[in-house]
């Protein structure tokens, strides 16, 4: 390699393929204006005003998309009482499914369109696609209806959403990565709204929010950098990478079961008279609420530690709280449940990049292997929450289904401690 190639050769922080990506042959852009040549390291800001609106714009896309997800619980309750009560907990849970599902799954597709330089072609198809689907589904009678226009259009269009969100915030930090990313994931945690106007208007409510945020998403959020080439939809090689895979068994598990409370907590509290219908809303509010500081901190730390050293306690802290969840049956109880299983489970969503990143080999290939694990991520989302209700209907009831959750995670906290152990042994000072 010529020095002239050194020279310009891109670390992994400064470049984007998929999500937290490397080219070595990248374009810088700077500001909108596209140029040629590469920006070399000391370019990167690692802060200033440039690159924390960048920041505050991925927070506003984790919002628009994670955070519809996240409120789904609030849509499962609200379904269950009234407008789909023909239908049961199972199969109510498929329209947040197929919505999770849908988010992940297609940034198989959508990370190569990133790399190719589309950002605001992705962002303003996700923008029309969430608008649309939820203002459609305000006005939404038959379950099929809410399927499409809930489950399929707006989980399309938060998947258009995801992947900008994760795939920005590398090109404008490297040292600060993780805690810049934390923050911009803490917005998934802000989804939700109390239908006290009607169900109709309040979900055109959010709409509306998502129209005006979307909006300044697309003035101020810029991408420093593209790949010059095609980037590879399957990695063949990952299948002789035991930690990689070791972790991608890691994220099925715990997507299988780490949503299950926002989903059912709510139902749980009304059925043991713990909270009234009225009230139990706010278990949402206290689970989001605990996850926006459960993205931060862990992220924080992870700068300084490794991802995958704080991503182990907290999965296992995670299991701890699931299970806590069976005993708890008065308002006190549930509410610290909530909050810290909201804390400890937000690591599963803010951490694993981090940790894919930090597991990978070739950092040319990172963007690839994220969409191949985000994809098996997404099948423990779409087949988690509806086994979950479908347990609601056994004579063991919420404790089935809470036993399902702590069980699922729990694998999931096993094979983290796996990961770890297969890539740098059972030394416990290294950062990684």
């Amino acid at each position: 390699m010529s020095s002239r190639e050194r020279e310009i050769e891109f670390p992994l922080e400064n470049t984007v393929v998929g999500a937290l990506a490397n080219d070595s042959k990248s374009e810088s852009l700077s500001s909108p204006v596209r140029e040629k040549g590469n920006a070399p390291r000391s370019e990167i800001p690692n802060g200033g005003l440039v690159a924390w609106l960048q920041v505050s714009g991925s927070f506003i896309l984790f919002f628009n998309s994670w955070g519809i997800s996240n409120s789904f619980g609030a849509f499962e309750n609200y379904y269950v009482r009234t407008q789909l009560s023909n239908r049961n907990a199972s199969e109510i849970a498929w329209i947040g499914s197929i919505q999770s599902f849908l988010l992940l799954i297609i940034g198989v597709v959508t990370g190569p369109v990133f790399d190719q330089g589309y950002f605001r072609l992705l962002v303003i198809l996700g923008s029309f696609l969430t608008v649309f689907g939820m203002m459609m589904t305000s006005l939404c009678k038959e379950y099929w209806q809410v399927i499409l226009a809930q489950a399929v259009v707006t989980g399309l269009g938060s998947g258009c959403l995801f992947i900008p969100s994760v795939a920005v915030i590398p090109q404008y930090f490297t040292t600060k990565r993780s805690v810049a990313t934390g923050i911009a994931a803490s917005g998934s945690s802000l989804g939700g709204l109390q239908p006290q106007i009607g169900f109709g208007w309040a979900t055109r409510v959010i709409a509306f929010i998502m129209l005006v945020t979307q909006a300044y998403v697309l003035a101020i959020m810029r991408v420093r950098t593209q790949s010059a080439s095609k980037r590879k939809l399957f990695d063949a090689s990952v299948f002789h990478d035991l930690p990689y895979m070791t972790f991608t068994v890691v994220v099925f598990f715990g997507f299988v079961g780490v949503y299950i409370p926002f989903y059912y907590m709510e139902g749980y509290a009304v059925h043991h008279g713990i909270f009234s219908e009225e009230t139990a809303f706010y278990l949402l509010s206290l689970l989001n609420g605990g996850s926006i500081f459960g993205r931060i901190i862990p992220n924080f730390l992870a700068d300084k530690i490794g991802p995958l050293n704080i991503f182990i306690p907290c999965a296992v802290l995670t299991v701890v709280v699931a299970f806590s969840w069976l005993s708890s049956t008065t308002a006190a109880s549930v509410i610290l449940v909530a909050f810290f299983y909201g804390f400890f489970s937000g690591s599963f969503v803010s951490l694993p990049p981090s940790v894919l990143v930090s597991l990978s080999p070739d950092m040319k290939m990172i963007g690839t292997r994220m969409g191949m694990s985000f994809a098996v991520a997404g099948l423990g989302l779409l087949i988690g929450t509806p086994i979950a209700g479908a347990l609601l209907k056994t004579p063991a009831g919420y404790t089935a289904t809470i036993l399902f959750c702590g069980a699922a995670v729990a694998a999931g906290a096993i094979f983290v401690v796996m990961t770890r152990a297969l890539k740098v042994g059972w030394v416990l000072k290294v950062k990684v």
